[in-house]
């Protein structure tokens, strides 16, 4: 079956739990917290039975990807249309995302088997034209990129938020939680040092989340895989180095992320999880593991309980839609997180959300195969991987690449003890290459677009110019004949036209005033 066949009859990927859900409250009374409570553990019970139905989830591994963009106008500052701009798209594939110079698109699955990163692609460029056509009467264009470098304080408090009850409702429960206000600390060359009333600082985030379905037997060893691969993954795609004009972590986000959204107060945080977090362990059974760890961990920030008896649809032996414990998995962001999802007789996925969005087009197809094939391709070698390299390292490394980027020094397992070993991101990357290539294959990939996108992740470790390198770069150049708001004003420009021509970053030249 081709990759068009397919895409035709898939649904639109939907991986957002509040997207289907009516949420037209913003405040919760206990005994929504008790209907809630019950529910989630009814369908964690189900989910279990489900999980052990025999060829649940079965069928050929597919794709899908979420691309998160900002709205860009004149000056290359914000364009605050969101709503807008979906609005006159008119495609149900385009939603709009927490702050409103955001947006975000979602694709049709595609089939790992062929040319799935070419399907994305298409897919990726359609959307594309569709928001600028529909952005152009507002003044405004889309950028992706990891964070918007020309975003202020004033472009990422409360009045930024998109006016919709998901996301006020979302807000509301996390400061509930909180008790003060988010306070954000990120090191780096010219260190940063902010408070916020609200969660908005988490929408100057955009990303590029890839989806891909595996089968229950498969999951453990998969989610693993991709947890071990997230730092070399990390390491070679960075496109975040500024935020509110300091220059901090090759992939900032990591960091802003985790703080922004982070509900435990001063004493919590010694001892509570945090609820972006790279995880807590390897998973030694299976995909249940993790939802049920989300919901023992973590209170619920949105209780809205549904009436389904999903005990009862499973026994009868249906699928049921498990909203309660999609809902609350969805408010807890891992970086590498499980998806159960009830379409098409059910099945679970990987979600994979280390990612930013962009530089070009080229560039993030490149990415997606280097994380899919590394998922494929370690996944064969996974249990000794994990009994070689402890979990706190594997954490440690996925921290580090987002500070250092392709000059971190990551811990890496080996055969030969003592295990782990040092190695830079940069060296290991080639290591792994040949990995990702045979993943890939194994799992069906066209043979010519798997070797010609790992081309390109070889030939930017080969530069070391990532998508940060560049920003970085190009900045230092212009703030030599102007100020850091002009330099940054003016970067986003050059950026913004070498994103469009599609070229891939490390061929982006040096840029002067």
């Amino acid at each position: 079956m081709s990759s068009r066949t397919f895409r035709e009859r898939a649904p639109v990927l939907s991986p957002d739990p509040t997207m289907g859900l009516e949420i037209d409250k913003e405040s919760f009374e206990p005994e929504d917290y008790r209907a809630f409570g019950n529910q989630l553990e009814r369908g964690l019970r189900a989910l279990a039975e489900l999980l052990a139905r025999p060829g649940f989830g079965a069928g050929p591994p597919s794709l899908g990807a979420e691309l998160e963009l900002c709205l860009v106008g004149p000056g290359s500052r914000p364009v605050l249309r969101n709503l807008e701009v979906v609005e006159a798209c008119g495609d149900p594939r385009v939603t709009v995302e927490l702050n409103r110079f955001n947006l975000e698109f979602m694709t049709h699955p595609c089939r790992v088997a062929g040319r799935p990163f070419a399907c994305l692609g298409d897919q990726f460029r359609e959307l594309l034209e569709c928001v600028g056509r529909a952005a152009e009467p507002h003044g405004g264009r889309p950028l992706p990129i990891g964070i918007l470098p020309t975003l202020g304080p004033a472009d990422v408090q409360s009045d930024a938020m998109t006016d919709l009850p998901r996301y006020r409702a979302l807000s509301k429960g996390i400061r509930h939680l909180r008790h003060s206000r988010f306070d954000v600390e990120i090191d780096g060359n010219d260190p940063l040092s902010i408070t916020c009333d609200d969660v908005t600082f988490e929408g100057a985030n955009t990303s590029m989340q890839i989806h891909l379905r595996v089968e229950p037997a498969a999951f453990a060893d998969s989610y693993n895989a991709a947890q071990i691969a997230s730092a070399p993954l990390l390491a070679v795609a960075g496109n975040s180095p500024f935020f509110l004009r300091h220059g901090l972590w090759e992939e900032t986000r990591i960091a802003l992320f985790k703080q922004a959204v982070d509900e435990r107060d001063e004493v919590s945080e010694a001892w509570r999880p945090a609820r972006v977090s790279f995880g807590n362990g390897w998973v030694r059974e299976g995909a249940l593991e993790l939802f049920a760890e989300t919901a023992a961990l973590h209170a619920p920030l949105l209780p809205i309980a549904g009436h389904e008896d999903a005990l009862a649809c499973v026994r009868a032996g249906g699928v049921p839609e498990l909203r309660e414990v999609r809902l609350h998995h969805g408010t807890v962001w891992r970086w590498n997180r499980a998806i159960y999802d009830p379409k098409g007789g059910g099945h679970l996925r990987i979600e994979l959300r280390c990612l930013p969005s962009g530089p070009s087009l080229l560039d993030m197809q490149a990415n997606m195969a280097f994380a899919v094939g590394l998922v494929f391709g370690l996944r064969e070698q996974v249990n000794w991987m994990t009994t070689a390299l402890p979990f706190v390292h594997a954490e440690r490394n996925f921290y580090r690449a987002a500070q250092h980027g392709l000059e971190a020094m990551l811990l890496w397992p080996s055969r030969i003890p003592p295990s782990p070993q040092p190695v830079r991101a940069g060296t290991l990357i080639h290591r792994l290459l040949p990995v990702a290539q045979a993943g890939l294959e194994s799992a069906g990939v066209d043979t010519d677009e798997a070797r010609e996108l790992l081309a390109v992740i070889a030939a930017r470790t080969d530069t070391g110019q990532t998508g940060s390198r560049w920003q970085r770069d190009t900045v230092e150049a212009f703030e030599a004949h102007g100020s850091r708001d002009e330099a940054l004003a003016a970067m986003v420009e050059r950026y913004q036209a070498h994103s469009a021509s599609g070229e891939p970053v490390h061929t982006w030249p040096k840029e002067r005033p």
